[in-house]
């Protein structure tokens, strides 16, 4: 398995979270993904060329994928404001699958795919010229973004309507009219996902966004289908994100 992962850096960070590349140059393969409150654009390249594009929903549970023999996967991570800014459409229907593009959505027939350094310059700005077309950003949104993500969903809605200064039944619409999910569920899933890189290192007891022990159990359990004890033995490197989380 090759996986390597990049940041996103500046302005751009608001709406993408990371890039990332995956190989594996011999046989078909199974992974498991969890849901980490993003979502993304992926690029399947067979002999150096683009074979599909896929777009995903937002993932509420854990999601099996197979990756073809001798393929290489391209994503870039979004945050879910991409969704209406960059992409300009809701991805509710997505939830918890995918849909495929044309092979030359955003000109990717010219992004360079054997050089994933290059790949990110390029795409970036593709995706920073979709955003300065745009009339206005709404500041709301981005703040609402970047507090739930900074703070890894641990966040009342009550607090959220008062520091960006929009109402939380409007908040919870949004969510559900955009993509899909409550803003609690997103929450939850954040939450979740920060706790990931403790698991893979052993550390199974709740985190300080949980109640206790049980608790902990139940929601890990909840968003990835097993227990804490489950996801840190990893077997056959079954869960994509714990067997690469050391790597990032």
């Amino acid at each position: 398995m090759k996986y390597q992962e990049e940041p996103s850096k500046g302005f751009i960070s608001n709406f993408i979270k990371s890039y990332w590349t995956f190989e594996r140059p011999t046989g078909k393969c199974s992974y498991e993904i969890l849901p980490d409150g993003l979502f993304d654009l992926i690029f399947e390249i067979r002999s150096g060329q683009v074979s599909k594009v896929w777009l995903t929903g937002v993932w509420t549970k854990q999601i099996q994928i197979s990756i073809p023999e001798d393929a290489k996967l391209i994503g870039v991570r979004f945050k879910l404001i991409s969704a209406e800014y960059i992409f300009k459409r809701s991805i509710k229907e997505l939830k918890n699958t995918k849909t495929q593009l044309p092979t030359i959505f955003l000109g990717c027939e010219s992004l360079d795919f054997q050089d994933f350094e290059r790949f990110t310059v390029s795409i970036t700005e593709k995706l920073q010229y979709r955003l300065k077309n745009l009339k206005k950003i709404d500041n709301r949104k981005l703040e609402l973004f970047k507090i739930l993500y900074e703070q890894k969903g641990q966040v009342s809605v009550g607090e959220l309507s008062e520091r960006i200064f929009w109402s939380s039944r409007q908040i919870n619409r949004y969510f559900n009219d955009r993509f899909g999910l409550s803003l609690k569920t997103f929450c939850n899933i954040l939450k979740c996902n920060s706790s990931f890189y403790q698991i893979a290192n052993g550390q199974l007891f709740p985190q300080k966004y949980y109640y206790d022990q049980a608790h902990f159990i139940k929601e890990i359990k909840r968003y990835t289908g097993v227990t804490p004890k489950g996801l840190y033995e990893n077997k056959n490197d079954r869960f994509l994100q714990l067997s690469t989380l050391y790597e990032i």
